[in-house]
């Protein structure tokens, strides 16, 4: 009989009409990707409207040698910080730093020659390397806790060169540090002269200051040039420094480039011209006689 025979069940699956349910794994991706547009374009916002000093900055702040080993809560300018006992003072051990600008000499020949000129070792020179850029670090956040001196991060250039730290005060367009053809500096410029002060007194280097103008022809009261300017700036400087205690006999010397020396060399009469630079020197300071570490 048709009966007998074994039986077949189909079973008919039925298709729902969208085309089934995918899940909701597409719309985590697509959240995530639209969340790294968004900080990739803010990423790029910042980069533009961040100024070269401001980038350096912040990579400083980032960078894994500027952490300090020795630290107190007490704040204050070095921001939690402090100078260990066998740090630059103690030691005497001057530092050996990577040139921002080219040097008239290959690096390496630098690092060298004043690796050279240390008694201490590579330890002690790495150890002031880490002082240096405390103090490089302790400066830009003394301004950032100052509003009053804050809108100066623009003016404020500190670079490492083949002849040390330099520390430089720089015009900017509506922003000069001195009065207009005067050595008088600006009360915020006074201000940023102390804090300069603060950190430079922390360390035992012989100080070099230098001002500059630019390349425009100035003649002032008694037959003034540029060169009696840019020196007078320069002594008015130092003498800020000196009445927040700098030593006069760590003051190497005092002098005035006119517009010889350029910030800028392709734009001679550029604001950014004008400025003063106070250079932390890259020697080892003089030990007294019998003086042991």
């Amino acid at each position: 009989m048709a009966g007998d025979g074994p039986l077949v069940i189909k079973r008919i699956k039925k298709s729902s009409g969208d085309g089934g349910h995918h899940g909701g794994a597409w719309k985590v991706a697509y959240a995530d990707f639209v969340t790294a547009m968004m900080a990739f374009f803010l990423l790029m916002w910042l980069i533009n409207t961040t100024t070269p000093e401001q980038k350096r900055g912040i990579a400083d702040y980032f960078a894994a040698q500027n952490i300090s080993k020795s630290s107190s809560g007490a704040g204050g300018v070095l921001a939690g910080t402090v100078f260990g006992a066998d740090g630059s003072r103690a030691g005497g051990a001057m530092t050996s730093m990577t040139a921002q600008q080219a040097p008239s000499r290959p690096q390496e020949q630098t690092r060298s020659a004043t690796e050279g000129d240390l008694k201490g070792g590579p330890n002690e020179v790495q150890m002031a390397d880490r002082v240096f850029d405390q103090a490089e670090m302790s400066l830009r956040q003394a301004m950032q806790q100052m509003p009053d001196i804050a809108e100066l991060s623009r003016n404020l250039i500190v670079n490492e060169t083949a002849e040390g730290l330099n520390i430089q005060l720089v015009d900017q367009e509506g922003q000069a540090m001195f009065q207009p053809g005067t050595a008088v500096p600006l009360p915020k410029t006074r201000l940023l002269l102390e804090q300069v002060a603060k950190i430079v007194d922390r360390l035992p280097n012989r100080i070099a200051i230098t001002g500059h103008t630019d390349a425009a022809n100035f003649q002032g009261p008694n037959g003034v040039t540029n060169w009696e300017l840019s020196a007078a700036r320069a002594n008015a400087a130092r003498a800020v420094l000196a009445g927040q205690g700098i030593e006069s006999d760590r003051i190497f010397e005092v002098s005035g480039k006119a517009g010889t020396d350029p910030l800028l060399p392709n734009d001679p009469y550029a604001s950014s011209n004008r400025r003063i630079s106070i250079l932390l020197m890259r020697e080892a300071p003089v030990v007294p006689p019998g003086y042991r570490l």
